[in-house]
């Protein structure tokens, strides 16, 4: 599983919603109308699909938050994160 499918969360203020796109394409996935409602019960995870990706998250201003790996068992380091 070395080239996971790249993926960013962010908020998009003219449509109020949190939007989930792929980096290479910026296709949009997914829209949340919040981003604990794309963040919990394995939402990112079922947007992404069963061949998982990488999900970069961001905070509402656009600053980098964090990273998610799906599946889990793809992530490329072992960390607790």
């Amino acid at each position: 599983m070395g080239n996971l499918p790249k993926y960013t969360l962010s908020h998009n203020e003219r449509r109020d919603q949190w939007e989930l796109r792929r980096d290479k394409s910026h296709r949009l996935v997914e829209s949340f109308d919040h981003k604990a409602d794309a963040t919990a019960g394995g939402s990112l995870s079922a947007a992404i699909g069963q061949h998982g990706g990488s999900v970069k998250i961001k905070k509402m201003d656009g600053v980098f938050q964090e990273e998610r790996t799906f599946p889990r068992s793809a992530d490329p380091r072992s960390s607790k994160g």
